[in-house]
């Protein structure tokens, strides 16, 4: 440690005096100007000016601007009488609770409420006032005019104020970009989306973009004109547009995915040309408050998939989630951290986020924490296996909604540990189950996979018997216990995309496992609001079946990817094949033999009624899987497996089993075996 030197004391014994090094201070910046509202009182006297205004000028129109005397002094005593009349009707229609700033056409409706309001009292005292009273009888021919005058002066008296305004916005905003370049852009699409992207990119300084016109295949709004904006033509005509208008990208405002794949069509003619192609937020995304329409994005898979918007049934969710105590297991996963976020949406008394992974649940608890801050969000670290705890938290909060999202997924890493697959997703599953249905739980549902169609891994097994677990338990206790099916998910955490996206980051290849191999997608916001619109459906013992629509190839999701990314499969990106592995199969299924499928009161949900497992031998399966997972017995796991479900096709069997022998092994237990007892606590519950 370096020493301090010696301070040289002068003689008159005082120490110099220190003086401390000089700092310059930044000046701080200045701060944005922001406008001011109007005062109540200032509104109020402007609004008495145009009314006070209009009633004088509909008396000069009246009289050709020659006003009679005898008139003069009849207009001085009617006046005050109307004005009053007519600032009560504007109160009355509530045109004093909006801000001026802020009025737009759906504000319009409550001055022409105030209007009539006003001619119907100044109309009836004309025809009834008769005698001493005969001074307020106002012609009909002036409150006609006055009311046209004086409500629409209003009115524009607000349009005036809120011009001003997005000016004054538009123009800090404009101050703050600096010398941003413009780009120069063709919106596809010229309807309501494309008519509110377009209002909102003019109105905001801070997006630096010219729309150079429309483009819209519909032959009706050809050489229209949308917002001052051109419709040029048709996407046909796009190639010679981008070339001639030096445009820099092209942007998607089409309001709903559709059906014919017209995202698809626009991306691949955008490619050829070749133009970067964008996208405004799908209608989804802003309504749930995500991104604003202005928010431009580049395209992304989930576009490709042409998946329609879901509409909810929303007095049913309000009934089903609105004040009620709702837990969510595996919160902090793919889909338990989604549904989280669509329950957050209905204000439940309580979500419980019930989770094993402590980051995850510091991240979904500080995200919906932030956006819905008056939710009563607990979040709770907890295994699905732990009976105890779950017990002290279903005693503590009390949750009468249980969206079982926790499960080992991942359909390789489950042949590789098949004894954690039924740990987690079977016996979690039952003991979850039992202390939700003796607490008295109102429903529980399960999230099940396509996967355990006629299964052919140990992941996808583990899943049918959770599926038979829960009937089983719908028979024993009063809550309605119900599995809702569906396929794969865009984005979740181990899924194909984001493997692709990793693999094209390092500069590839990108793996395929086969040129043949498809499967069935959604987005992670339509799945979770499906679950939910299942829930309010169930009447117990139900397994939902989700409409996933048509099954997408894996190499082609592969090349869309890459695409999408600005590179050019094959020959930017390589893409190989590296067969497929253990436990996979060329396509899913979403309904098995001997299931009944009808459909529901929603068009993307289905009821496959499956028949019952016998009551004990459900029972003893259980236990019996519970003593070889415990034991470690993976290939007796897997033989036990193929002759519980006679249907499914498991790898690493030298041989299909004999059905008999275990079950008859099953029956010759004299005592049943405790879950307890034969398992304890090892179980885990990982995030979804």
């Amino acid at each position: 440690m370096q020493k301090l030197r010696d301070i040289d004391v002068p003689e008159s014994g005082t120490l110099p005096k220190l003086t401390a090094p000089r700092v310059e201070r930044r000046q701080a910046p200045a701060p944005r100007r922001r406008m001011r509202l109007l005062p109540r009182y200032l509104q109020l006297a402007l609004d008495l000016l145009v009314l006070v205004s209009a009633f004088l000028i509909a008396y000069l129109l009246r009289f050709d601007f020659v006003i009679p005397g005898r008139y003069i002094w009849r207009g001085s005593i009617q006046l005050p009488f109307v004005v009053l009349i007519q600032l009560l009707a504007l109160g009355l229609a509530g045109v004093y609770a909006y801000i001026w700033c802020f009025v737009g056409m759906a504000e319009v409706k409550a001055f022409l409420i105030a209007a009539v309001l006003s001619v119907i009292p100044l109309t009836i005292l004309r025809f009834l006032m008769h005698g001493s009273f005969e001074l307020l009888q106002v012609p009909f021919s002036i409150i006609l005019a006055d009311t046209i005058l004086a409500f629409g002066g209003v009115l524009g008296l607000r349009i005036v104020r809120r011009v001003h305004y997005e000016k004054f916005t538009k123009g800090q905003q404009l101050a703050a970009c600096g010398d941003v370049r413009e780009e120069a852009v063709l919106l596809i699409g010229a309807g309501s989306a494309g008519v509110q992207a377009a209002s909102e990119i003019k109105g905001r300084g801070n997006i630096r973009i010219t729309i150079k016109g429309f483009i819209d295949d519909d032959p009706r709004k050809q050489r229209s004109v949308v917002q001052k904006i051109k419709v040029l033509g048709t996407t046909a005509d796009l190639h010679r547009l981008v070339k001639e208008l030096a445009i820099d990208h092209v942007i998607i405002s089409i309001a709903r995915k559709v059906r014919d794949g017209d995202i698809r069509r626009i991306v691949e003619l955008c490619e050829s040309i070749p133009i970067r192609v964008r996208i405004i937020p799908s209608l989804d995304e802003i309504l749930h408050g995500n991104v604003e329409i202005n928010h431009i994005r580049d395209v992304r898979i989930e576009d490709l998939l042409g998946r329609e918007p879901v509409e909810l049934d929303l007095q049913d969710m309000r009934n089903f989630l609105t004040a009620k105590s709702v837990m969510v297991t595996g919160a902090g996963g793919s889909i338990g951290s989604e549904l989280a976020r669509q329950v957050a949406r209905f204000g439940p008394s309580k979500l419980l986020l019930v989770e094993r992974s402590e980051p995850a649940l510091f991240n979904i608890d500080r995200e919906l924490s932030a956006r819905w801050s008056e939710l009563d969000i607990v979040p709770l670290i907890a295994d699905v296996c732990d009976r105890e705890r779950l017990q002290s938290v279903f005693a503590t909060y009390e949750p009468q909604v249980i969206l079982h999202a926790a499960a080992h997924k991942h359909v390789p890493m489950m042949e590789r540990n098949p004894a954690e697959a039924i740990k987690n997703n079977v016996l979690g599953t039952l003991t979850l189950g039992e202390v939700a249905g003796e607490s008295e739980a109102e429903v529980f549902v399960l999230i099940s996979t396509d996967k355990a169609v006629r299964p052919t891994s140990v992941m996808g097994a583990s899943k049918r018997v959770a599926e038979l677990v829960l009937q089983h338990l719908d028979s024993r206790f009063g809550t309605r216990f119900v599995a809702v099916r569906f396929g794969n998910v865009i984005g979740s955490a181990g899924s194909v995309i984001p493997i692709f996206q990793d693999q094209i980051r390092h500069g590839g290849p990108v793996t395929v496992t086969h040129p043949d191999m498809v499967r069935y997608f959604m987005t992670i916001p339509e799945a979770a609001q499906l679950v939910l619109q299942a829930g309010t459906m169930s009447e117990g013992g139900e397994i939902f079946v989700l409409d996933m629509g048509v099954p997408v190839s894996i190499l082609d999701l592969a090349k869309d990817t890459i695409s999408l990314s600005g590179l050019r499969p094959y020959y930017d990106i390589d893409i190989k094949f590296s067969g497929i592995r253990p436990g996979e199969k060329l396509f899913e299924e979403l309904e098995t033999n001997g299931e009944n499928m009808t459909k529901t009161r929603h068009p993307k949900i289905f009821i496959g009624k499956i028949a019952c497992y016998p009551e004990q031998q459900v029972r003893l399966a259980v236990e019996r899987l519970a003593l070889l997972a415990r034991k470690g017995q993976e290939y007796e796991l897997r033989c036990f497996l193929s002759e519980l479900l006679p249907e499914s096709t498991l790898e690493g069997l030298r041989a299909k089993p004999e059905l008999a022998s275990s079950l008859e092994m099953m029956e010759a237990l004299s005592t049943p075996i405790s879950l307890i007892e034969t398992f304890g606590d090892a179980c885990l519950s990982p995030a979804a």
